[in-house]
């Protein structure tokens, strides 16, 4: 029996600036990223089941993680990739504007410290910032590094 490898989806927003494109992305929440940088921003994405539309579960996933609607406006497919835990995730860039200080982050509940049990809240993701193409390759999760890759090779 193959087993499924979970799936996500999210959405790139990305901008046109003086010195080229900037994106946005997310410091994933939590204890596991509180001290780390490289490798732990992401693109708002989030987990969908096989029976719903990848394209739908990215717009929902990105209310989910930032709080706000997803933006409107063209989507660019910049495919699959497969993280090194297996996870394949699907992205789409989107051209827009976005306050990172709008942001109302969702969150999740884990036990905190390990075997304590105590439960604890933490936001999805903890912060989101606008990077650069170099800066933000040097804090993606390594897979999605192509997502930045195939965005630069779009918008030329």
């Amino acid at each position: 029996m193959s087993r499924q490898h979970k799936r996500s989806a999210g959405l790139l927003l990305f901008r046109r600036a003086e010195r080229g494109p900037q994106v946005l992305l997310g410091h994933m929440g939590g204890p596991f990223f509180a001290r780390r940088d490289a490798g732990a921003w992401t693109v708002p994405k989030g987990e969908y089941e096989p029976d719903e539309p990848a394209w739908e579960a990215a717009r929902r996933e990105f209310q989910e993680e930032l709080g706000l609607p997803p933006p409107d406006g063209e989507a660019i497919p910049l495919g699959e990739v497969r993280q090194s835990n297996g996870k394949i995730v699907t992205a789409w860039a989107l051209e827009a504007d976005l306050d990172p200080a709008a942001i109302e982050p969702g969150t999740f509940t884990m036990e905190w410290p390990p075997r304590s049990g105590r439960f604890q809240e933490f936001p999805e993701l903890d912060r989101v910032e606008w990077f650069g193409l170099g800066r933000a390759r040097d804090l993606i999760v390594p897979a999605q590094a192509a997502f930045l890759d195939r965005l630069a090779e779009h918008s030329g």
